[in-house]
């Protein structure tokens, strides 16, 4: 006899339904599972009996085969040990075969058969949902994390006896209400704020600007200037994040296993501040069957790089093709995955490897061929891409002893939203566009055109300083910006000579 269940595996971000079938043979017992199984997923053999036989229920006597399909998709993971479970005992237990195929399930099995978390639940419930399901069953502790999918019951259960009851009929379980409102407001708001820092307006008319227009950021000052304390409060004034997007996020940090009891939906936007020793997969993401990397727990925050000649070369060169695309694709021998990386990239730096060139107060211990080096580990086509470079400089005491705080983050980010809303209004047509920073050429033709004045003052800098025509783009985009802050639709020789401004790094006299 066969009895089939379904649940899901994950590839990438992303959950893919896999049926799981149990034949019943005669012969000396043993069980196999096939179908492509990793290791964890063999291991399921063990967990699988000992909590069939703690619950009470009894497996055939003879050889089972379990198998997972499609069998050339590779299964990795504890997820499957309820659905194999409920597969072997489906018959002797007296299921229902339609409750099995209108029903998905997911979690891990204990010895003892309880069930625990497992991560993807959020992916496995869109592709229940997707698959037509009626009904996914969770472990209860988990099963706030599904519970943000609508058009689904999410039914969470505690063990597997629990579950056989339930799909006989024999115990009424109320699914979970979907909780996307309730926890995008409940967890929608930050604990800091820009009015705790004080003194440097310029670094924050920069940041200002950059999440404006969606550019990226780099931020150059000797040691406690606030670089960090300032980079943290980035998204405090970032457009607040749609449902949509918070969705997105929260289910790639589930395909990650960063998702617990206590923070099951994210609402805010990512923050992440990988160290400077991170290797390249752990930035882009990687391993046998690929999980999502920094790049892509940043999507649709923020991605801050501290001491960023500190991280190696290679390393930094990785963040091209997202930085470019917003997405990253990994290519393995069993095929390629994608996941998306859109982020908004800031990074700090010293201005030397000792931290205080050109300080007036304090001496810098390093000579200029160490300087030189230093900075030179960062590329020039790394810095092509980030739009404004901006100085960092120490506060002064009386700024520091002031009881008076900085501008507070909500003020700015309404400024934020009023230059995004016009950006979003210009873009409307055109697919995959949402901020200046994603201008093709063609639009930064179309939108960045400069009279006489403003391209006197770019031509004279681009020939003075050596611009590349990626830095020339990119200063079109930021002076961009710059005019819709302030509320222009034609853009100023002022706009431009001050985007030229944020160009610190591409400058010949910087070194």
């Amino acid at each position: 006899m066969i009895a089939r269940t379904y649940s899901a595996t994950l590839l990438g971000v992303d959950a893919l339904e896999v049926e799981i079938e149990s034949h019943d043979g005669g012969g000396t017992p043993k069980m196999f599972i096939v179908g492509l199984p990793d290791a964890s997923v063999k291991e399921s053999r063990e967990r699988v009996i000992a909590a069939i036989s703690s619950s009470g229920f009894i497996m055939n006597d003879g050889v089972t085969t379990v198998n997972l399909a499609p069998a050339d998709l590779k299964k990795e993971g504890p997820g499957f040990d309820l659905p194999i479970a409920i597969s072997l005992i489906a018959h002797r237990a007296r299921i229902p075969m339609g409750m099995l195929a209108d029903t998905a399930m997911i979690g891990e099995l204990a010895l003892n058969g309880e069930l625990r978390p497992v991560r993807g639940l959020l992916a496995v419930a869109l592709e229940a949902r997707r698959k037509g399901r009626k009904r996914l069953l969770v472990p209860k502790r988990a099963a706030i994390e599904a519970s943000v999918v609508a058009g689904i019951d999410i039914v969470g259960v505690q063990n597997l006896r629990e579950v056989v009851d339930y799909l006989k009929g024999d115990v009424e379980i109320a699914p979970e209400p979907c909780r996307a409102t309730e926890l995008f407001a409940a967890v929608s708001h930050y604990d800091i704020d820009f009015n705790d820092v004080k003194g440097q307006a310029d670094a924050i008319r920069a940041i200002e600007i950059a999440v404006s227009g969606g550019h990226g950021l780099l931020m150059i000052g000797p040691p406690g200037t606030g670089k960090s304390m300032i980079a943290k409060r980035i998204p405090t004034i970032m457009p607040g994040m749609s449902e949509e997007e918070a969705i997105e996020t929260t289910k790639i940090h589930s395909a990650a296993g960063l998702l617990g009891e206590a923070s099951a939906f994210v609402a805010t936007r990512p923050f992440r501040s990988p160290h400077h020793t991170i290797s390249d997969a752990g930035l882009l993401g990687g391993g046998s069957n690929p999980g999502p990397g920094e790049v892509s727990l940043a999507h649709n925050g923020v991605l801050f790089l501290d001491e960023l000649p500190e991280f190696r070369r290679s390393t930094l060169e990785v963040l091209r093709q997202p930085l470019e695309d917003g997405k990253v694709t990994i290519s393995r021998a069993a095929g390629s995955v994608t996941f998306p990386a859109k982020f908004m990239l800031v990074a700090a730096m010293n201005p030397c490897p000792c931290g205080y060139y050109g300080d007036l107060k304090r001496e810098c211990r390093c000579g200029s061929v160490v300087i030189q080096r230093y900075r030179q580990r960062i590329s020039g086509p790394l810095l092509d891409r980030i739009d404004l470079h901006v100085d960092v400089p120490l506060v002064d005491y009386k700024a520091l002893a002031s009881r008076e705080g900085g501008e507070a983050s909500e003020p700015i980010r309404k400024r934020v939203e009023t230059a995004r809303g016009m950006q979003q209004e210009r873009f409307a047509k055109h697919a995959g566009v949402h901020a200046n920073s994603s201008m093709t050429p063609r639009l930064i033709k179309k939108h960045c055109e400069l009279d006489a004045e403003a391209a006197g003052c770019l031509e004279h800098a681009m020939s003075e300083m050596n611009f590349s025509a990626r830095a020339h783009d990119r200063i079109l985009k930021v002076a961009r910006t710059l005019a819709d802050l302030g509320g222009h639709e034609k853009i100023s020789a002022d706009n431009v000579f001050e985007a030229i401004g944020y160009r610190t790094l591409d400058r010949k006299m910087w070194a």
